[in-house]
This record gives structure tokens, C-alpha cells and sequence, in this order.
């Protein structure tokens, strides 16, 4: 796979404070949304952790590194029920800034996941778009949080 085809970038400010920024970054798959942030049923197993969303199904992360407050990191395996799966490395930054913070994410991996090419360029495709959609759902929901503070 072309090598740009492998990691998403994109960052938003937030006018919240760096505490509840970090709150939604550091829970594995709060990501995984359609149209609102809901709390998702989630079990731990060690370092896995195990998301179900009651729309779009069960996702497996493992987490890499959680430094409170400013950087989490965790390994979205491409198969829930396979731990063995490749995976692609989300990132997330949380840098304050005058008003709020800064909020970072990276995905990348894309090009070594074990899938047809076709399907890696779709997977990259559609977390593009979706990246942009869940940074601004994060911005609303976290927004909407410090008003009700």
C-alpha cells in the first residue's frame, strides 16, 4: 500500500478543561459513536478491553500507554475475536492551549493490516471521514459537559 495511505492525522480545539478532555481520550473506543458520544459496555481483560456498541457491534483494544494528562494510546485490532489480529496505533494528544485544549488524534498502521488492499484503503477511507465526524462529536459533547459544570 502507498505509504500515504497509512496514517490519519487531525486536530480541534476544545473549549473544555484538560481533565475532561482527558476523561473521553483515555476510555478505549469512545470513538465508536453514531451521531452522539453514548457510554459503551465495556469489560477489561489485562490490557484488552473489549467495546460493544449496541449499533455497530464489538471492537477489541489493546491499550499501549495512558499518560494522564497529555498522551493514550491504543492498538484497534481489525478482529474483536482474534487477538493475534493486526491492528492499527490511534494516538491521542491533549496539549492546553489559551482557551481549552487541543485536541490530537493519529491512526496509522493501515498498511500493514491483514486484509486484501482493497479493503485496507476502504478501512483507511472511512476512518478519514470518520476522524472528523468524532472530533467534532468530542467538541460538542465536551463543550456541552463544561455548560452543564
Amino acid at each position: 500500500m502507498d505509504t500515504q495511505f497509512d496514517r490519519i492525522e487531525r486536530e480541534i480545539s476544545i473549549d473544555a478543561p484538560a481533565d475532561r478532555v482527558w476523561a473521553l481520550v483515555s476510555e478505549p473506543g469512545w470513538y465508536i459513536n453514531d451521531q452522539k458520544i453514548l457510554d459503551h459496555q465495556i469489560s477489561r481483560d489485562g490490557d484488552i478491553s473489549y467495546v460493544t456498541d449496541p449499533d455497530h457491534g464489538r471492537f477489541a483494544f489493546r491499550t499501549v500507554t495512558l499518560d494522564e494528562p497529555n498522551y493514550a494510546a491504543f492498538r484497534w485490532h481489525i478482529d474483536a475475536d482474534d487477538l493475534s489480529s493486526s491492528s492499527t496505533l490511534v494516538e491521542f494528544w491533549v496539549t492546553e492551549a489559551e482557551t481549552g485544549v487541543v485536541l490530537k488524534v493519529a491512526e496509522s498502521g493501515f498498511g500493514s493490516l491483514s486484509e486484501p488492499e482493497a479493503d485496507r484503503r476502504s478501512r483507511f477511507d472511512d476512518h478519514t471521514e470518520g476522524w472528523g465526524i468524532e472530533l467534532d462529536l468530542a467538541r460538542a459533547h465536551l463543550n456541552g459537559a463544561a455548560a452543564r459544570a
